[in-house]
């Protein structure tokens, strides 16, 4: 079995050092308990849902998935000041949705949306890194709606992100405290558990760990 995870930062592992991020502890994950099955982290780093459209179908065409993760939308949601807008409009949003999902199931019927997180704004508006970017959880909000509504519509499981962890649950670390380490989520509770990819008790750099 062949698992694709496509997303941005928080797919690829940044900030955590240890393992890499969940893609890659799901992977581990496998490894350790299904040597039949074989997980892709292709996470790249400032992804947005655009972006993966210029990569997703030559990405799947050559590892012939049986499962696709998607877990994109974050930085779609960044508002950009010079221009007084999202980095992709909620109208681009949707259809692009529309277009990944048509696209996966050139390849597999099986595919899963993770909704997006919340961040600390007192952090992030603006960006250290990039102070022309900021990160707005009204916007996000607003784009993890769209990809819940998208899923209910296509009658796709959808992995939802929000009120599973919150600030408190943040450490700062490298200066970029929203992808800063999370400690044991409080609010996470067996039963959320037990509808994510992998059994877990808390999470890591919005990260789903054993």
């Amino acid at each position: 079995m062949n698992i694709l995870i496509f997303g941005d930062s928080i797919t690829w592992g940044a900030y955590d050092p240890e393992q890499g991020g969940w893609a890659t502890r799901l992977r581990n994950y496998f490894e350790e308990k299904d040597n039949d099955t074989d997980v892709y982290n292709l996470g790249i780093s400032g992804d947005t849902t655009a972006a993966l459209l210029n990569r997703i179908e030559i990405e799947a065409k050559s590892r012939e998935p049986n499962l696709i993760i998607f877990a994109i939308g974050i930085n779609d949601a960044q508002f950009i000041h010079s221009t007084n807008g999202l980095r992709v409009s909620l109208d681009e949003f949707q259809q692009n949705l529309a277009k990944l999902l048509s696209i996966a199931k050139k390849f597999t019927d099986k595919v899963v949306f993770v909704g997006l997180a919340a961040v600390d704004e007192s952090k992030t508006t603006p960006c250290p890194w990039k102070p022309d970017k900021s990160y707005y959880n009204e916007n996000i909000e607003r784009l993890d709606n769209a990809i819940k509504k998208f899923c209910e519509d296509n009658k796709l499981k959808f992995i939802p992100m929000k009120n599973v962890v919150g600030n408190d649950d943040l450490i700062e670390r490298g200066g970029r405290g929203v992808w800063g380490e999370f400690r044991r989520a409080r609010a996470f509770r067996r039963s959320e558990a037990r509808r994510l990819p992998i059994p877990c008790g808390f999470l890591k750099c919005g990260l789903f760990l054993k």
